[in-house]
């Protein structure tokens, strides 16, 4: 442990942080000092819950996998009440064959359920590489609407509820025109599309809300109590993202329907690693910054923890979850097994050095430790145990960076996903 002065050591023993919840401010204690971290031990995602060692792929895909994914749905992420196929209703609501100054075609696209809701809809922005034959495609949720992401002015503005906190052109939780491109810097759609990458995005929004009571106008608000309780947001979030490759697969003809990436920063990159963990058709899984709950190792007392996201963030979890709050070593699982879930397919776990509450060694440790899954597969992961200067990729079949700058989504990032697809895609 390295020396702290008296004041610095003073200010890391009690800095807490102060969410406003329900009208009342909660204190909950936060550090950023290594040398101030309980000890730990972390599950080993090869131990069987009978004791026994997995030594080969044949047994963890058998019954190693499987246990680790149900403790994952039963205690964190919830259980998820349609695991079926689900009859979906297509209408093609907008092309333009002219989309980003003639690189691109867009379609707008909404999708229903109408065995389970007659109004609940997920609505698609899909940007095609001009005259693609077979594009890779990402698939990705946002955070404010598809028409945030793009200025082009035939892309619908959304009809749901948005955080007015995320910006001022939101009118009591409504989005406005005056809105339209304000997170265009997190989707550099010419530059993706220029590459021969697909894009399909959609509001995480449209089947439920991001906030504690978003479950009544939303997905959630079918089920029984029970259900409710037993599922998550997070787990509806990572449900429209597998709506979305059931789409892509059945009506897209120039989509790769073996090149479909999962993507998502942040909350949504939590959400993404737990859509790709419930459904393998996702062929490449990207992490952007999804810190706690995420990639990052829970049992690390580092920026956010367990307590913090159910107690901001009550619906995110199942409420399960909660029972860990301050028992996180009781947990039976830890986010390195989550990132094992996504092999033998190719993983990206990125961060961003000024993004400490995400806690990025938490999530480079990580990554290490989900090689071990990897291995069972005769895969090279990360290769390395040192942690990457600023801005410099490395890893093989699980990929990492860390980038200068805050907690976001950049051109930087895209870069660097792109680049590894082309490498695991074999895309010259």
């Amino acid at each position: 442990m390295h020396k702290l002065s008296t004041i610095k050591a003073a200010i890391l023993t009690f800095l807490s942080f102060s969410y406003l919840v329900n009208g009342f401010a909660q204190k909950i204690p936060v550090n950023y000092d290594e040398s101030q971290m309980p000890a730990y031990i972390l599950p080993d995602p090869l131990v069987l819950p009978n004791g026994k060692l997995i030594k080969t792929k044949e047994v963890w895909e058998k019954t190693g996998r499987p246990a680790v994914l149900k403790l994952f749905a039963e205690n964190v992420y919830g259980v998820n009440p349609f695991p079926g196929s689900i009859k979906i209703e297509v209408k093609v609501k907008a092309v333009n064959e002219n989309a980003l100054g003639g690189k691109a075609v867009s379609k707008q696209i909404t999708l229903r359920f109408p065995e389970i809701s007659p109004t609940l809809a997920v609505n698609i922005l899909l940007y095609l590489p001009k005259n693609a034959q077979k594009a890779p495609v990402f698939v990705s949720l946002n955070f404010m609407g598809n028409h945030t992401a793009t200025q082009e002015k035939d892309v619908f503005v959304t009809e749901n509820w948005v955080n007015s906190n995320f910006d001022k052109t939101f009118v009591n939780n409504k989005a406005t025109d005056a809105s339209r491109g304000i997170a265009e810097r997190r989707w550099p759609m010419e530059a993706i599309v220029s590459r021969g990458y697909a894009v399909a995005t959609a509001y995480y929004g449209d089947l439920e809300a991001d906030h504690a009571e978003g479950w009544k106008t939303g997905l959630r608000s079918v089920l029984t109590p029970e259900q409710r309780e037993k599922w998550s947001a997070i787990g509806v979030w990572a449900w429209s993202m597998s709506r979305m490759v059931d789409y892509l697969l059945k009506n897209e003809l120039q989509i790769d329907k073996q090149k479909i990436i999962a993507v998502g920063h942040s909350r949504i990159g939590k959400a993404t690693l737990w859509a790709a963990a419930e459904d393998p058709r996702f062929a490449i899984v990207i992490s952007n910054d999804s810190g706690e709950g995420g990639a990052a190792l829970a049992r690390r007392w580092i920026g956010e923890t367990v307590e913090h996201l159910n107690t901001q963030f009550p619906h995110w979890f199942c409420a399960n979850y909660k029972k860990y709050n301050n028992a996180v070593a009781k947990l039976p699982v830890d986010q390195h097994e989550l990132l094992g879930l996504m092999a033998p397919r190719p993983l990206y776990v990125a961060s961003a050095t000024k993004d400490v509450w995400a806690d990025p060694k938490g999530e480079f440790m990580s990554a290490i430790e989900a090689e071990k899954v990897y291995q069972l597969y005769k895969q090279t992961g990360l290769g390395t145990t040192t942690m990457p200067p600023p801005n410099t990729p490395v890893g093989q079949i699980i990929g990492y960076h860390i980038r200068e700058g805050v907690h976001d989504i950049l051109l930087y990032d895209w870069q660097q996903y792109m680049n590894f697809a082309d490498k695991h895609f074999e895309i010259k």
